[in-house]
């Protein structure tokens, strides 16, 4: 039976990716040694590390004066590492989820923070648009795409959100929806994700950061969570996640090679309006985000409260069918489809029909 993953992270990865990782972990390049046991400072790695960097920095059109860097740490060690490295007397958040909660939590240790916005109330099932930023903080902050909650921030509305920053540094986690479409980098001071939903496993993290924005703070800041560490040494500081680099260099080859980011929306918009189609046409299922709002790489549904009792038994006919990480996080509930760029028109078709089978199945 195909299995179709819906995991929202550690996610999908090209077919051809997972292999040609898959045979680099027998014999990188031919030499004879794993990826996994060579040194980061062979000659041969060092390659790998400059054609992801330039990579991202094409299919991005990065603007000159701009560093791509990869870290450890995760995106939870970039909610430290932004303030740590940014945050002087004041930032502004918009608080649209989990993952910027945790953000401002850690920004608090640096500085005052503000709330410029927040949609808790209403758990999180739109995009808060209703706010000011304040002229004198340090940069504003907003997390693109949120996992939990199926929300993501639309190019109408990040357009609204350049126009309100005015001269206020912006700073964005794209962990979910990086490469997901175009997006003008120019806006952003830093950009940073996890790599383990869009680009390779979990392991590296990276971060677009423009490179005048960094040293403006008064702080001493420990050399490994100072940005300028590893713009300076090119991400070799000290022993980087070579694995993942590699499989992320590996994933931007497929994506240039697929037609880049403008191919990659449009594979991702047909992906996403086929499946919120057959949620909105359904008699027992039902979105859970603010349709204007709906994320294009995480999509969320449950069942309506009068089927609300059939939800484990869907999930045992979905999980039959060969659908799996379709459960929902447990602050939202009911059932998550992550439809990450490897994803296929086919696996959502196959989903779609699950859905529709199931559905029938009930004689309703």
């Amino acid at each position: 039976m195909k299995k179709y993953n819906f995991n929202a992270g550690p996610s999908i990865l090209p077919a051809e990716v997972i292999k040609q990782t898959a045979d680099a972990v027998i014999d990188f390049q031919g030499e004879g040694l794993s990826i996994l046991e060579i040194s980061h400072r062979a000659k041969y790695f060092q390659p790998v590390v400059d054609e992801a960097e330039a990579l991202m920095k094409e299919l991005l059109n990065i603007p000159e004066g701009y560093r791509v860097i990869f870290v450890g740490g995760g995106a939870s060690m970039q909610f430290c590492m932004v303030p740590f490295n940014c945050l002087e007397h004041k930032a502004a958040y918009l608080n649209t989820g989990v993952w910027s909660k945790k953000a401002i939590k850690e920004a608090k240790a640096f500085g005052e923070v503000v709330e410029v916005a927040t949609s808790a109330a209403d758990n999180f099932t739109h995009i808060p648009m209703d706010f000011e930023v304040p002229q004198d903080a340090d940069y504003l902050h907003i997390t693109t795409n949120n996992t939990i909650y199926g929300t993501e921030i639309s190019d109408e509305k990040l357009q609204a959100i350049y126009a309100k920053k005015g001269n206020v540094p912006l700073i964005a986690d794209m962990s979910s929806d990086i490469l997901a479409r175009p997006i003008d980098v120019s806006q952003y001071d830093i950009i940073y994700g996890g790599a383990q939903k869009n680009l390779a496993p979990a392991g590296v993290t990276f971060v677009i950061v423009k490179e005048a924005f960094l040293g403006k703070v008064s702080r001493h800041i420990p050399t490994m969570l100072d940005y300028r560490t590893h713009v300076e040494n090119g991400s070799m500081f000290n022993t980087p996640p070579v694995l993942p680099i590699y499989t992320a260099m590996l994933t931007l080859r497929w994506l240039k090679a697929n037609g880049g980011l403008e191919a990659a929306l449009e594979r991702n918009m047909a992906k996403a309006d086929l499946l919120y189609k057959a949620i909105d046409e359904s008699k027992i299922f039902e979105g859970t985000a603010k349709k204007e709002d709906r994320s294009m790489m995480n999509i969320c549904f449950v069942l309506k409260p009068e089927y609300a009792h059939l939800q484990d038994d869907f999930f045992k006919f979905a999980t039959a069918k060969g659908m799996v990480g379709i459960k929902g996080h447990r602050l939202v509930g009911g059932f998550r489809a992550s439809t990450y760029n490897a994803m296929t028109l086919e696996g959502v078709q196959a989903l779609v029909d699950c859905m529709k089978e199931y559905e029938q199945s009930l004689n309703l």
